[in-house]
């Protein structure tokens, strides 16, 4: 019998059991710097659980159309995207929105403040497409918190289940609205759970070279912009 097939400790387990033993012998080998692993809800799931609607597409429809036509310069408007640095109150979110409605839909001038730009708002159509930037997850060099997503509840509780119903329900919310959406997205994961309610994405600058996102980028229905890398001059 060979050196390797003598030893003791694992020799009568199969390959399916050792995995799952919480065996501090294991526990050198795998997950050794992972303090919980909790299953992720299937998109599949999600997106059934809160579907798309008709109104929302058609305003992601028209604002992924403008945003092609501006970015390859057959549309000579300016593309905006206006927004928070990143989304942690979605209520706050909904009252952002109101000044969005009043540029890009005047039917929907629901706030005083959106009756006092209604006038407005035409003119700007015609020079301006509008997105709101609705951005979910934080790139973090250092520490920090990461995002709705990651920590819906700012308490490091990490219900990421959680976080990723809340950032379906405020994109379907906001499409419906008629106001599109933008969003960073900082892994190929959740775009799985959101892609098909984003009119406009970006890659940012921590990852512009990282070929999985660009192969992201490549995949998704929206126009993805790209941030300048970390270290261009």
């Amino acid at each position: 019998m060979s050196e390797y097939n003598s030893r003791p400790l694992f020799r009568d387990a199969s390959p399916l059991t050792l995995h799952f033993l919480p065996t501090p012998a294991l526990n050198e080998l795998d997950d050794k710097r992972i303090k919980e692993i909790k299953p992720l809800i299937p998109p599949q799931i999600l997106m059934e659980d809160i579907p798309l609607t008709l109104r929302a597409a058609q305003t992601i429809i028209v604002a992924r159309k403008a945003a092609e036509d501006i970015t390859r310069g057959l549309d000579d408007r300016l593309l905006i995207v206006v927004g928070p640095c990143s989304i942690h109150d979605v209520t706050a979110a909904l009252e952002y929105v109101a000044f969005l409605i009043a540029i890009l839909i005047p039917l929907f001038a629901w706030t005083t403040l959106a009756k006092l730009l209604r006038d407005y708002s035409e003119t700007v159509k015609d020079d301006l497409c509008i997105v709101m930037r609705v951005y979910f997850e934080k790139p973090r060099t250092t520490v920090g918190w990461k995002g709705l997503i990651n920590d819906p509840f700012l308490n490091n509780s990490f219900q990421i289940n959680k976080g990723l119903r809340v950032a379906r329900t405020l994109l379907l919310d906001l499409n419906e609205l008629g106001v599109p959406t933008g969003c960073e997205f900082l892994d190929t994961i959740s775009p799985q759970y959101t892609g098909d309610l984003v009119s406009w994405g970006a890659i940012g600058a921590r990852t512009t070279e990282s070929q999985v996102h660009r192969e992201l980028a490549s995949g998704l229905s929206c126009p993805v912009g790209f941030k300048n890398g970390e270290y261009m001059e």
